[in-house]
């Protein structure tokens, strides 16, 4: 497994560490039962940044918590034999690893939604990386039922990891 860590915000936190994220991208691998080793690139940025980000890419003119930038498409959410997944599919010549692609995440608003829900900074940075990686893997929430489909994910994966509100 590979991941490319990168803080570019003001704001540092004593879980971000190569561990911490690997013991999440690997819990949420195998949940989905990816046959490769995931390479995962996590950026850590300002408001300013991500609402920059948000309104280039999704042409929401606002900040927001989390990003998602899949290097894959699949044709059902984490199903590896597809069409679509085996026409995108990206092998990292280096790693040889999947190349699921990128997360990217605003520290502000980790720390503004915890106090918000009254949880740890940590519970809520890792939700959100769960939440992303789910996106990485073809999950979606634009529907009613994926919406629920992916909860359920969620909700499954902090379970497992341990990690409750």
């Amino acid at each position: 497994m590979t991941v490319y860590l990168e803080n570019e915000s003001q704001i540092s936190f004593d879980f971000l560490n190569q561990k911490s994220l690997e013991e999440l991208i690997r819990c949420v691998a195998e949940y989905v039962h990816c046959p490769y080793e995931p390479e995962v690139s996590i950026t850590v940025v300002s408001k300013d940044r991500i609402h920059e980000l948000n309104r280039e890419f999704r042409g929401v003119d606002r900040p927001t918590d989390v990003l998602s930038f899949p290097m894959m498409e699949y044709d059902e959410p984490g199903v590896f034999d597809g069409m679509s997944f085996h026409q995108s599919k990206t092998i990292s010549p280096e790693t040889q690893e999947l190349v699921l692609g990128d997360i990217v995440l605003c520290a502000q608003v980790i720390k503004e939604q915890a106090k918000e829900y009254g949880h740890s900074e940590w519970r809520e940075f890792s939700f959100l990386v769960v939440h992303s990686l789910l996106h990485l893997f073809g999950y979606d929430h634009i529907e009613p039922e994926q919406r629920e489909e992916m909860e359920r994910h969620q909700k499954n994966i902090m379970n497992q990891l341990g990690i409750s509100r």
